[in-house]
């Protein structure tokens, strides 16, 4: 898919005395949306929804998470789901939100996930833009849903980014090893289409992950999934979400969890889909970007009209 013709340039937003995140904002006045990024994603993995979902009546927000792209370190070294939520929190006080629909990929729909258990009174409804749920192993085995992932190459790189980060890092001395390193993800067979990326895509997408510290705070994430970093407070992926919830997942991957629709209907008891999107990966804001603004704009109608 080529660039849009419009790039929403990031600017930077106090979200509490002296602590930052860039974000990409269009269409202040409407519904509130917030769109939250993964890896090895930044909010420009959303340069294709932001114009459209204003255009259809939503504020839409967009941005870099803490340490991503243009946004501030973390202060307090944290960068786990309470923690992104926290800055999340303070951008809602700085728009005037009260609440908002949150849409999640990747490492953003845990954070939405979380934020939606943490703070239901703040999140109208989730977009889940991959095939993640809340953790509830009790359920799914009492349910006869087998534990683990459709493929255990996914977890190679998540051991080496959350067992060895500052090794890595190392390994990846200059500033085209690692936009090459994070341009792997988008074009490896394992999480989407080999031709869903460009050149020009990828020059624009990984652009952020050349600078090494960005990189370095890029694997804290997977530092928590493997236990090697404390968290600001204990995930809640433990329980079921009772917002409404759009589920939408690329069928073209073998990143996903097995079960997805049992999953689902456990974690998101009001959920509408799970959607399978076919000749799609892992990356659906990008790769899919006119259907997830259809879909998001139905699944709210009610909210626009009002």
């Amino acid at each position: 898919m080529s660039l849009p013709e419009e790039i929403v340039e990031a600017v930077r937003v106090e979200v509490r005395p002296g602590h930052h995140l860039a974000v990409r904002r269009r269409g202040a006045g409407g519904v509130p949306l917030l769109l939250v990024h993964g890896f090895p994603c930044t909010s420009r993995i959303w340069a294709h929804n932001l114009v459209p979902l204003a255009s259809a009546g939503f504020d839409v927000v967009a941005p870099d998470l803490r340490g991503y792209g243009q946004s501030d370190f973390a202060p307090d070294g944290f960068y786990d789901l309470n923690a992104f939520g926290t800055d999340l929190l303070g951008l809602f006080d700085r728009f005037d939100w009260e609440s908002a629909v949150v849409a999640g990929h990747d490492l953003g729909a845990s954070v939405a996930i979380d934020l939606a258990n943490r703070h239901p009174e703040r999140v109208d409804r989730l977009v889940i833009l991959d095939d993640s749920t809340p953790a509830l192993d009790e359920a799914f085995a009492a349910a006869g849903i087998p534990a683990g992932n459709a493929s255990s190459a996914v977890y190679d790189y998540v051991r080496r980014q959350g067992l060895a980060a500052d090794e890595l890092v190392a390994e990846l001395s200059t500033p085209e090893q690692r936009r090459r390193y994070v341009a792997e993800f988008y074009g490896h067979r394992l999480w989407c289409p080999p031709d869903a990326f460009d050149e020009d895509d990828l020059a624009f997408l990984t652009e952020p992950y050349g600078d090494a510290a960005r990189l370095r705070a890029s694997f804290a994430d997977y530092e928590v999934v493997m236990g090697t970093r404390p968290l600001s407070a204990p995930e809640l992926l433990d329980r079921p979400v009772r917002q409404r919830a759009l589920v939408v997942v690329g069928e073209d991957q073998v990143t996903k969890n097995h079960h997805v629709e049992e999953r689902c209907a456990i974690g998101f008891p009001e959920a509408v889909g799970p959607f399978w999107v076919k000749g799609a990966g892992h990356f659906l804001p990008w790769e899919r970007a006119e259907l997830v603004n259809r879909a998001v704009s139905s699944f709210c109608g009610d909210l626009l009209g009002r």
